[in-house]
């Protein structure tokens, strides 16, 4: 067993990192709109990236990476930053966030067995046994019956968002396997999270044409303020968290990688707690904890 663990612990700082940051986005989404935001997110770190490359690598511009880096990044990118995440936050609003989570629970095994009929990318018994756990106290989690009671979802939203999110995995699990691929042949987390993130401009480019929502995107720009949030959660998530995830998939099995950063609406309990007053039950309590069983599952697995 790996005593280091560094895909291990990059998946878990990515999971961190994407809670943070997702919690800065849900705030700025109430005040940009969801679309706007999911666009503009990306935008601060192009920057970041060229600053990284420019003052640290000496070029402005991945080094060395040839066109079937570029092309399997940007596919990656396409697939993981605009695909996926356009469907699932599709889903959220037709069935709610809580079921569509569930159905997206789904994109670690899928991940895995398409990193292992692809890149023979094989897990052993440990390391699904400690999936399966703790995807269970996700689940359990995502499950539970808030105590306010929701609105009733009409049928066909339903079943149109259950299509979605399921949409939303296949995307996932394509951008993750080409992701992987990418990193097993060019081992530059920073530059490959730069490209991913230029594949995935185009779509939003297009989707937001096509939408008529660049009225949207023009008065989120002129909100300083909410500039300023985006900012923040961009560094945390498409920046660092993303970069921190590119190592995970270079450095451990895709299936590991995915199932520990998945635990996001575990780790947004505390903020629950502590930043919007909730109430957590024991139900939830004992979620979170299964799901840490199962992560050191994981890490034992290796």
């Amino acid at each position: 067993m790996d005593l280091l663990h560094t895909g291990e612990l990059a998946a878990l700082a990515t999971a961190v990192l994407w809670t943070f940051s997702t919690v800065i986005w849900t705030s700025a989404g109430k005040r940009g709109g969801v679309w706007a935001i999911a666009f503009l997110r990306l935008l601060p770190t192009l920057p970041l990236f060229i600053l990284y490359g420019g003052l640290v690598q000496g070029k402005w511009l991945p080094p060395d990476a040839d066109g079937r880096t570029w092309t399997i990044f940007l596919v990656s990118g396409l697939f993981g930053f605009f695909c996926c995440d356009l469907c699932l936050f599709r889903s959220f609003l037709l069935m709610g966030p809580r079921l569509s989570l569930l159905v997206f629970s789904l994109s670690p095994p899928a991940s895995a067995i398409l990193a292992w009929w692809f890149l023979g990318d094989h897990l052993n018994w440990r390391q699904w046994l400690g999936m399966a756990v703790t995807l269970a106290g996700i689940a359990w989690v995502v499950l539970e019956e808030p105590e306010a009671p929701e609105e009733r979802t009409d049928r066909s939203h339903l079943w149109r968002g259950v299509g979605l999110a399921l949409i939303a995995v296949a995307a996932s699990a394509i951008g993750n396997v080409t992701g992987k691929q990418g990193m097993d042949w060019y081992h530059d987390p920073f530059a490959a999270t730069f490209i991913r993130i230029l594949g995935a401009l185009p779509g939003y480019l297009v989707f937001i044409l096509i939408l008529g929502r660049w009225p949207n995107v023009v008065k989120a720009v002129r909100n300083l303020p909410l500039m300023g949030l985006l900012v923040v959660g961009s560094i945390l998530g498409p920046f660092l968290g993303v970069v921190l995830y590119m190592i995970a998939l270079r450095d451990c099995p895709t299936g590991v990688a995915v199932t520990i950063t998945s635990t996001m609406p575990v780790l947004i309990l505390p903020f629950s707690i502590f930043l919007y007053h909730e109430k957590v039950s024991p139900r939830a309590v004992g979620g979170a904890l299964l799901s840490v069983l199962g992560i050191a599952m994981l890490v034992w697995g290796t």
